[in-house]
């Protein structure tokens, strides 16, 4: 543990197209290995680490379902396509000596372990770094809400997501040049204001838990 930090276990939230880089789709091995190392630099100070990795650099359920595909098939589609994501970070992580295990809500035992909450609890105890792989398991749900829930699940003092911008906005910033940026919000207001940093069902279980969502 490390006593000079305000959070001492974190969750964090890696969309899909953050493995993307400059490309259109896929993974960027340059941009998975400096993710890696921020990552690393971090645990390294003695936080602990949970990683959710999302699936839309290579399938998006929703989009899946926009495009004639029945939605919970979709969404299963899009959860098998993170657990390729997090494999690709744990091997980029575990090159620069970080132990880690990545956790899979439906079970693919060959690849990755299952995710056991008391496990993934015993895995932390040990100073590993867990990624937590294929959303809750169920259609319907997206990474965000995986996040909060494994959030909740782990006892983290708080959530962070990384997005394409520096914070949250009224708008999108990039379309609109008087989007306004908030220092900081209640769960209420996001929802309120229907700001689509994330999902409703996350922030409102990131609400019941009292735990804080940091987006940067």
């Amino acid at each position: 543990m490390s006593p000079g930090n305000k959070f001492q276990r974190i969750l964090l939230k890696v969309s899909g197209e953050a493995l993307m880089g400059d490309n259109d789709y896929g993974i960027d091995s340059d941009t998975v290995n400096r993710l890696a190392g921020d990552i690393a630099e971090v645990h390294r100070r003695g936080i602990q680490v949970c990683v959710v990795v999302g699936g839309g650099n290579i399938f998006r359920g929703i989009s899946g379902a926009a495009a004639g595909m029945e939605r919970a098939s979709a969404d299963y589609v899009g959860m098998l396509a993170t657990v390729m994501n997090a494999l690709t970070v744990q091997h980029a992580l575990e090159k620069i000596d970080v132990q880690t295990r990545v956790l899979s809500a439906i079970p693919m035992a060959t690849v990755c372990e299952p995710y056991v909450r008391r496990r993934a609890l015993r895995h932390m105890e040990k100073g590993r770094l867990l990624i937590f792989a294929a959303g809750t398991g169920s259609p319907f749900f997206t990474t965000d809400s995986a996040a909060a829930l494994r959030a909740a699940e782990m006892g983290c003092d708080a959530l962070f997501k990384g997005t394409k911008v520096d914070g949250v906005y009224s708008a999108d910033p990039e379309t609109d040049s008087s989007a306004k940026r908030y220092e900081s919000l209640s769960y209420l207001d996001v929802l309120a204001r229907d700001l689509k940093v994330m999902d409703a069902a996350a922030i409102s279980l990131a609400r019941e838990n009292q735990i804080p969502i940091v987006v940067f």
